[in-house]
């Protein structure tokens, strides 16, 4: 029993600040002023088969220096402890820290990218823990990330976190994070470790913060070890921030727009109607925060078309002031729904072509590849244009030009995707016509030669034009002459 004071949380008078107490593995109890009764007062999780338990839960309680404060801690674990006399039963250590009187709270998502294999059989399963460093230079755990199975190149779930319970309001104390690559026994192998601070996290210099994971013992034994994978964090920033790459510049597109505009302007022209349904993907949606990976971005499900390349960018800069960005960050959803059309028309006279525009993170890949192996029977190609400065090897992956792109022992049954990052064909003069020109002309290369490979696996051929009238015939010549001026 620790015994701060004599505590009643329901009866106590105006406390003087807040302590946040740690502990492992307990049960605590509070004690009442009058008649001494134990309470609970809350418990931490449990964490299986361990002997050194770390735990997240945090108890929050008042703290009143001019009273006595009576807690008890009370051990638990799914099984007995088994005081038996002269052998030791384990250590409960409490550690207790004044709050500093911080509210804000940070939204952060975070993905690995070539962490070490540590499974025999498999990849690995990462997952991260966060450490707060505290006044006497020890750390505590402050989150768990879920676990991601059986990959390398894991995307964790955005999570919100009390600023606080990562550095207690002092930005620039150290953030320490560990990787892990999950076991079934509770022996969670250690990937490696990194250090940041809050600072650096909110800097804002650009989306992405890229942070090498490094093994100490593997750097002092190997001289040519460099690390042991690299974790990247995404910022989830407001649209309105200039931050984030879909900040509204009312002086100049941004580059979602670029690539949107650059590529849109050429490939519609091929479109009879020149109306195109416009898809979003990673959002809570008004009214209820729903989070959606396939809606409308004109905010109407029923009828999602827009008119022009220029109706579907006005209906997404509307869609960025009603809804919320948020991961995680879905493919499959939209390229399902467009294999849906694709599968309904398969006579030749139609040719479907998405275009998909990211920041590079994906949470489904698994999902993905199976949706694209799926539509690549299907008259459709998939466009991916990368934009920011993330590392986008998921995006090669799909682009399949090395390796053909597989899902559970199905081959794709000819190349449909085109992945290249925008980043490449920016000009260095600030030329943003120059950059679009060359994006467009790189990104829509590889479609012809896609329609071409349908078309012609499926013995379908081009239908005979119809006859010209002697009227029709007369004004086709001055139209083709006019284009050839131009």
């Amino acid at each position: 029993m620790a015994s701060i004071g004599e505590f009643d949380p329901l009866n106590a008078t105006i406390p003087a600040t807040k302590v946040e107490i740690t502990v492992s593995l307990c049960v605590l109890y509070t004690q009442g002023m009058g008649n001494k009764e134990w309470r609970e007062f809350g418990r931490t999780e449990v964490i299986d088969n361990t002997l050194n338990p770390d735990f997240v839960r945090k108890f929050l309680l008042d703290y009143f220096f001019e009273e006595r404060q009576n807690l008890r801690f009370d051990l638990r674990l799914e099984r007995s402890l088994g005081g038996i006399s002269g052998k030791k039963c384990g250590t409960i250590i409490v550690k207790a820290e004044e709050l500093n009187n911080c509210r804000e709270s940070v939204m952060m998502q975070f993905c690995g990218n070539k962490l070490d294999k540590k499974d025999f059989f498999g990849k690995s399963d990462p997952f991260l823990v966060f450490y707060r460093s505290n006044e006497d230079g020890t750390f505590t755990i402050c989150h768990k990330t879920e676990v991601i199975k059986n990959t390398l190149n894991p995307v964790w779930q955005a999570f919100k976190i009390p600023v606080r319970a990562l550095c207690n309001g002092d930005y620039d104390r150290t953030i320490k994070v560990e990787v892990y690559d999950w076991d079934r026994d509770g022996s969670h192998d250690f990937i490696g470790e990194f250090s940041t601070s809050y600072r650096e996290l909110s800097r804002g210099q650009s989306q992405f913060n890229v942070y090498e994971v490094v093994n100490p013992k593997k750097k002092d034994k190997k001289k040519k070890y460099l690390n042991s994978g690299t974790v990247s964090q995404h910022v989830i920033c407001n649209p309105a921030q200039p931050t984030s790459l879909h900040y509204m510049n009312p002086y100049q597109l941004n580059t979602y727009a670029m690539a949107l505009k650059a590529v849109g302007e050429i490939i519609q022209d091929y479109d009879s109607d020149k109306m195109f349904p416009a898809l979003g993907f990673g959002a809570k949606l008004p009214p209820d925060g729903r989070v959606s990976h396939e809606f409308a971005l004109n905010g109407s499900p029923q009828n999602p078309y827009c008119a022009g390349i220029e109706g579907v960018m006005e209906a997404y800069y509307q869609s960025l002031k009603s809804v919320q960005l948020y991961g995680p960050t879905n493919f499959s959803p939209v390229i399902n729904h467009v294999a849906r059309y694709a599968a309904s028309v398969k006579d030749g006279s139609q040719y479907f072509v998405l275009l998909i525009i990211t920041d590079g993170v994906i949470s489904d890949m698994a999902q993905t590849k199976e949706s694209i192996v799926n539509a690549s029977c299907l008259p459709m190609s998939i466009i991916i244009v990368g934009v920011g400065p993330a590392e986008f090897d998921a995006m090669v992956e799909l682009d399949g030009d090395e390796i053909r792109i597989s899902s559970r022992g199905r081959y794709a049954e000819r190349d449909i995707v085109q992945f290249v990052p925008f980043r490449d064909y920016i000009d260095r003069t600030g030329n943003h016509i120059l950059s679009m020109a060359r994006l467009a002309k790189d990104v829509l290369a590889e479609i012809p030669d896609q329609f071409l490979s349908y078309m012609r696996t499926r013995g379908i051929k081009p239908s005979p034009a119809p006859p010209l009238t002697h009227l029709q015939a007369n004004r086709s010549k001055p139209r083709s002459e006019c284009r050839e001026n131009q």
